[in-house]
């Protein structure tokens, strides 16, 4: 095969962080650096882990992708242009579930739907259904949420992450909370939505065999950048 063939059979990168770093001020006046130059790549539909100990800027990064921080250098790409300002098509799963408690989990789904225009009422209740389906809480449509479990909570938070078709998941350490057997089992859950789904998956945790399980592609962050 060719030089050129081969190239021409690269996916092209859904995101690109470019040189990217930075800094936060402490109580004393010192500067923390919790990103220094970083850079790499996610293709399109790749599933990549992001492994580092507690505070080396696994996070911080991540709300710089979704466009809910600025990096004080560097940049970061979606599809070639840069990111500015948070939007839909990157959609953020957090560690805590931050679901409305006010809401049943049908509620829930249906206000992540928002963010997509143009549906009536009876199509977006037949998207949150679609997406709860999805996550296996067909069953629970209209449970109030302090009725369920810290897995199902977070089932629901996936649900609404993906209901206005994101291109990029954004997932801030999802199952760090929940015990190992609900772990393990949204694993499989989330193997099967990504093999599926073709969505491009950013995954933050600080578990290297969690790391190992869910993704195509591991990148280690040091605690001193």
């Amino acid at each position: 095969m060719s030089i050129e063939k081969q190239f021409q059979n690269v996916a092209p990168a859904k995101l690109a962080v470019e040189n990217v770093s930075k800094r936060f001020l402490t109580n004393r006046g010192g500067e923390v650096h919790a990103l220094d130059n970083v850079s790499f790549h996610v293709n399109i539909g790749g599933f990549v882990c992001l492994v580092g100990p507690s505070g080396c800027g696994k996070s911080t990064l991540l709300n710089i992708i979704a466009g809910l921080e600025k990096p004080d250098s560097g940049q970061v790409l979606t599809d070639g242009e840069p990111i500015t300002e948070a939007d839909r098509d990157r959609m953020v799963m957090f560690q805590e579930s931050a679901l409305f408690p006010w809401l049943d989990v049908m509620g829930n789904v249906l206000f992540g739907l928002k963010l997509k225009p143009g549906l009536h009422a009876k199509e977006r209740r037949e998207e949150a259904e679609f997406y709860l389906e999805l996550v296996g809480l067909e069953n629970f449509i209209h449970a109030n949420i302090y009725q369920l479990s810290g897995g199902m909570k977070q089932r629901v938070a996936l649900a609404r992450a993906l209901a206005p078709n994101p291109r990029v998941l954004l997932m801030d350490e999802p199952f760090a909370a929940l015990d190992a057997l609900t772990r393990e089992q949204l694993y499989g859950d989330l193997q099967r939505i990504w093999q599926t789904h073709k969505k491009t998956i950013l995954f933050v945790t600080h578990n290297v065999r969690e790391a190992a399980c869910l993704g195509n592609r591991v990148l280690l962050f040091s605690s001193c950048p």
